[in-house]
C-alpha cells in the first residue's frame, strides 16, 4: 500500500506527498521528527507532521531569509540565527564576509539528523570556522545575551510549540536591544493567503521598534500555499531602496539559484490583495 503524507495549511486545505521511503523517525523531546524520500522533492524534513524543508526547494526560502537583510546592511559582520537547524540558512548566510555567525537552535537532534541524511542542504556550514551553535532556547539567548550583532535572522517554524515565543512582542524587543545602531531582523512571516494575522501582528511589533518595517514575498512551493512571506525591521534604510547594481556587487561570485539583482527590489512590490489586508498605500504607477 502506498503511503502519503498530509501537510495541513488551513482550517480546510493540505498538501499531499507520497513517501517512497522513510529514512529515519525520531522524537526529540521537543518534537516528531521525519526523513522522508519523494520522487519531485527529493529528501524531506517533516517536524510533528509538517514540512520544513526539501533537498528540491529549499534554496529558495534560504536565499530569500538571507540575502535580503545582509544586502541591506551595509557592512555585516556578526550574524545571529535563531532557529535554522537544518543549516541551510547558514550556509546561504556563510557566503558573506561574516566574521562571526552564532545559530540559537533548541533542537540538538533537527541538526544531528539533518548533517546525517540532509547533508546537501547545509553544505559545510556548522563545520565553517565563524559558525558557533550554541543549543537552547532562541528566547532566553536572546533575553540574557550581552553581545551584538548586525543582522538577526529568525528561521523558526509556525507559531505554535516550542516556536510560540519566537513571535511574541517581548522576543523582538530583546532581539532590537542585541542590534547594532544600523542593525537588522529578518523573520519568516507565514502565508499571505490564510496566515494575515502573523504577518500584522509581526508587521505591529517591528514597527514599535525599528524605523523601517517592509514585507517581502517568494514562492515556496512545499509550504501550504506556497506564497510565503518574510518581514524585516530595519535601522539602515529601506530594503526596497536598495539599488540591483548593490545586489550584484555585494553578491558577486555567489552561486545562487532564485535571489537575483533585480528581484530583490521587486519581492517588495507586494500585490494589492496583500497590500490592502496589511493597510499598505496602493502603489501609484510611474509615467
Amino acid at each position: 500500500m502506498t503511503a502519503w503524507l498530509t501537510d495541513p495549511g488551513g482550517e480546510a486545505f493540505a498538501h499531499t506527498y507520497r513517501i517512497d521511503a522513510e529514512l529515519y523517525r525520531g522524537r526529540s523531546p521537543y518534537q516528531e521528527i521525519r526523513v522522508v524520500q519523494n520522487a519531485d522533492f527529493g529528501r524531506m524534513l517533516i517536524l510533528d507532521e509538517a514540512v520544513q524543508t526539501t533537498e528540491r526547494d529549499e534554496f529558495i526560502y534560504h536565499e530569500m531569509l538571507a540575502h535580503p537583510p545582509l544586502v541591506t546592511h551595509p557592512a555585516p559582520r556578526r550574524l545571529l540565527i535563531i532557529g535554522g537547524g537544518d543549516g541551510g540558512l547558514l550556509e546561504e548566510a556563510l557566503k558573506h564576509p561574516l566574521e562571526t555567525a552564532v545559530m540559537v537552535e533548541i533542537d540538538r537532534e533537527v541538526v544531528e539528523v539533518t548533517r546525517r541524511f540532509l547533508p546537501a542542504i547545509p553544505g559545510g556550514a556548522f563545520d565553517d570556522p565563524r559558525t558557533r551553535l550554541v543549543i537552547g532556547d532562541g528566547v532566553a539567548f536572546l533575553r540574557e545575551t550581552e553581545e551584538r550583532f548586525d543582522v538577526i535572522l529568525v528561521d523558526s517554524t509556525d507559531p505554535k510549540g516550542p516556536a510560540v515565543g519566537l513571535f511574541s512582542r517581548a522576543f523582538y524587543a530583546d532581539a532590537a536591544r542585541a542590534l547594532t545602531p544600523q542593525g537588522i531582523i529578518a523573520v519568516q512571516s507565514g502565508s499571505p493567503l490564510y496566515q494575515q494575522p502573523v504577518i500584522r501582528d509581526v508587521r505591529t511589533h517591528l514597527a514599535a521598534l525599528f524605523p523601517t518595517v517592509a514585507t517581502y514575498l517568494a514562492p515556496v512551493p512545499t509550504y501550504p500555499g506556497v506564497l510565503w512571506t518574510f518581514t524585516m525591521g530595519s535601522r539602515a534604510g529601506d530594503p526596497a531602496a536598495v539599488p540591483a547594481e548593490t545586489v550584484a556587487r555585494r553578491t558577486a561570485g555567489f552561486r545562487l539559484q532564485y535571489y537575483t539583482p533585480h528581484g530583490h527590489a521587486a519581492a517588495f512590490h507586494l500585490p494589492p490583495f496583500l497590500a490592502r489586508d496589511l493597510g499598505i498605500p496602493p502603489e501609484t504607477p510611474s509615467a
